[in-house]
């Protein structure tokens, strides 16, 4: 019965507009990999920045609609420029937590990422979870 429902979707055209959008994306990732990739992330890190003040407003129970514009600007601006190296720092007591913390969030994120995410989107899926 599903692939029956799926086709009434298709001949609908329910769900085109996000295959139309993949679509293109994937054709500027083709033409324009590394503008696109700094595009993706610098949107995807804007919007982790949205939604974190989102849920802060929320945890906190405050009714205000004013946003932090700057915060998300910020979070696009650096999610978009190329990475840079940068040493890294050992002292603190923060390293092992923290340590712990990346290795919980990322081994899921990478196993699926390697495992299902086709190659030439695997870099901007990332993003989706920071």
């Amino acid at each position: 019965m599903a692939p029956a429902a799926s086709r009434l979707r298709a001949e609908a055209g329910l769900g085109a507009l996000p295959r139309r959008a993949l679509v293109r994306y994937l054709l500027l990732l083709r033409l324009y990999p590394v503008l696109t990739k700094a595009a993706t992330s610098g949107i995807l890190s804007a919007l982790g920045n949205f939604l974190a003040q989102m849920i802060e407003k929320k945890r906190k129970k405050e009714n205000s609609r004013s946003l932090d514009v700057s915060g998300p600007l910020r979070y696009a601006v650096y999610g978009g420029k190329t990475p840079q190296p940068s040493p890294p720092r050992w002292g603190g007591g923060g390293f092992w937590p923290a340590l712990k913390m990346n290795w919980r969030v990322w081994t899921p994120v990478q196993f699926i990422n390697i495992n299902y995410v086709p190659l030439q989107v695997q870099g901007s899926m990332c993003r989706l979870v920071m």
